[in-house]
């Protein structure tokens, strides 16, 4: 009798069991899809990472056309256009705007000026050039009501003249900062997501002017870097996406870069707002390995939003490459970061 009875409950136990795996199973094969990643209010994406280009950089090159070549090379449609203007340039333009309103890729605009052109930090500061500021605040109430990126006079550490009455002190740029965002706000610009842009260099981090280049979180909305790994081994800079992130000020005094973000303004997402693995102009080395680093940091620091590639054949000095096809090996590893699933946000 117990050993019929302990065979039926074991037969029981056996059915308990299988029909539980049964509803397990039903259960993981009808549950709804993961949500998809969007973006707020502040362009902040839900999961997931924004992917951005400058690409065409340094050459007169139309941008847009610049940017569409370099997406099918990349595989991948940017979330965010990144583009260059100052002074009195009007802005953004006709191609912007249609590469931002591009019904089958939309793109967010990432626009820097440098509003002090011909000018300086203290004059813009003290209102003098306030029209040029209303000029710009018309034209976008105008023409563009989407969202976007602004960036103001991006790596202000390599303009800093650190004498007094210089018009271009760690304070005054502060101070234009300030102003010029407080303009636009009063004059209707409610569409402008408000990016800080660091050069993020050793050397500039170790002034002691440094930490009073920083704004103010009211007028900030989120904290952008820009910085570069050399592929050539024992170069200047040489490394991996972590060591762009990482880098302390000379004397390694300090925190790196991110840390200190993510400790002094925790409230902030971090754009790279401008990122790319170069060696030099004739003197080839594989970028792949840089490429291959970026997933597993992006992976481990939260806090990075968004990266935007800035890619061109030569730099300014004419001596770096950064463009993402200079070995084939390269092209393949980026196409591969490019097609990573991380970046799959939808602008909301």
């Amino acid at each position: 009798m117990r050993i019929k009875l302990a065979k039926s409950l074991t037969v029981l136990a056996a059915m308990a069991v299988g029909a539980g795996t049964a509803m397990a199973g039903t259960t993981a094969a009808t549950a709804a899809p993961a949500k998809p990643c969007v973006t707020d209010a502040n362009l902040v994406p839900s999961c997931g990472v924004l992917w951005g280009a400058a690409a065409g950089g340094f050459t007169t090159n139309p941008r847009d056309a610049e940017l569409k070549a370099w997406e099918k090379l990349s595989g991948r449609t940017a979330n965010i256009f990144h583009t260059y203007h100052k002074g009195d340039e009007v802005f953004p333009t006709k191609s912007e705007i249609a590469m931002a309103r591009d019904k089958n890729n939309p793109r967010v605009l990432l626009l820097n000026w440098k509003i002090a052109y011909g000018s300086n930090w203290a004059k813009v500061a003290k209102g003098e050039q306030d029209k040029r500021i209303d000029k710009f605040a018309a034209h976008v109430k105008k023409n563009y009501p989407e969202k976007f990126f602004l960036v103001l006079n991006h790596e202000p550490e390599n303009d800093v003249i650190a004498k007094k009455g210089s018009g271009w002190e760690a304070k005054d740029f502060k101070a234009m900062y300030r102003h010029t965002i407080k303009r636009l706000e009063s004059k209707g610009v409610t569409n402008a997501i408000n990016v800080m842009a660091y050069m993020g260099n050793e050397k500039w981090m170790a002034q002691s002017w440094w930490k009073d280049l920083y704004p103010g979180d009211d007028v900030v909305d989120w904290i952008g870097l820009d910085s570069y790994v050399n592929a050539e081994k024992g170069a200047y800079h040489y490394g991996m996406f972590a060591d762009l992130l990482d880098r302390k000020a000379t004397g390694n005094k300090g925190p790196g870069f991110y840390d200190w973000a993510t400790t002094q303004h925790k409230s902030k997402p971090i754009m790279v707002a401008e990122w790319g693995v170069y060696h030099r102009v004739g003197k080839v080395h594989d970028k792949a390995p840089g490429y291959n680093s970026v997933l597993p940091e992006l992976k481990k620091r939260p806090a990075i939003k968004a990266i935007v590639y800035f890619d061109t054949k030569k730099d300014d000095q004419g001596d770096r490459d950064i463009s993402i096809n200079s070995t084939k090996t390269a092209l393949t590893a980026f196409k591969k970061l490019a097609a990573d699933p991380i970046f799959n946000v939808k602008i909301a």
